[in-house]
């Protein structure tokens, strides 16, 4: 059964289940006009992500667009196969990111931190999902003709071409794997490729003053989300 919260009247938060990921999330926009898709999970989440759109009184072919924060198999793993659903489904992701996420080049490597080699083991190769067309790229302050307007806000540091997506009908930013919720704390996201340029990209997010943000990882900000992306805190930085 698809874990689904609805987070504001348009805007549901999937939970992504399993061990692989800590507390993976991918994001519907149901609007008269159609549903969007912020980020698709791993590459065998489709079938999931119909599940909660049947939940919905929706289904596959109400499907109109589908944006990738980045290129991550976590995140886009199951986008070319939603892309090829029937109805037609634009495939939106961040201009530098792009060429990533078709499978054209290899993506950069994280370089992570002490206390991040604890958790996880250093990669000889990025994580990319199944390759997947990417039908418009999109740069910082580009809009997308949903939930009242959505405003692109670039977010680089995680990969080149992070985005996060405020969206003014819900008053709620998506921040992808830029931000994070860690046992009750809002941290800076983990395993970046240049962890410097992501923590400066916390201030873009909170500059949209969103009272709402829905994550890549863990559980969503409620109430004053802005001010805590402002304050996020860096558990797995190296220490001084």
């Amino acid at each position: 059964m698809a874990d689904l919260q609805q987070l504001a009247p348009s805007l549901h938060q999937l939970r992504i289940p399993g061990e692989r990921a800590h507390l993976l999330n991918c994001y519907l926009w149901v609007g008269d006009d159609g549903v969007t898709l912020v980020d698709t999970g791993w590459p065998d989440s489709a079938g999931l992500i119909e599940e909660a759109l049947r939940a919905l009184g929706r289904r596959p072919a109400d499907v109109v667009r589908v944006v990738l924060t980045h290129f991550h198999e976590d995140h886009c793993g199951a986008a070319a196969e939603i892309a090829a659903w029937p109805g037609g489904v634009e495939v939106v992701a961040g201009s530098a990111d792009a060429a990533f996420i078709r499978g054209d080049l290899p993506g950069p490597i994280p370089v992570l931190t002490q206390r991040e080699r604890t958790v996880r083991a250093p990669l000889e190769e990025s994580r990319h999902g199944p390759a997947c067309r990417v039908d418009r790229g999109v740069r910082d302050g580009d809009v997308l003709d949903f939930a009242g307007g959505a405003r692109v806000i670039e977010v680089p540091g995680h990969t080149p071409g992070s985005i996060a997506v405020y969206l003014p009908a819900a008053d709620a930013v998506l921040t992808g794997h830029a931000v994070a919720e860690f046992h009750g704390q809002v941290i800076l996201g983990v395993f970046n490729v240049d962890r410097e340029v992501a923590a400066r990209s916390l201030n873009r997010m909170a500059a949209t003053g969103a009272g709402l943000a829905g994550f890549g990882h863990g559980e969503a900000a409620l109430i004053e989300a802005a001010d805590r992306i402002a304050t996020a805190v860096d558990p797995f930085a190296d220490p001084h």
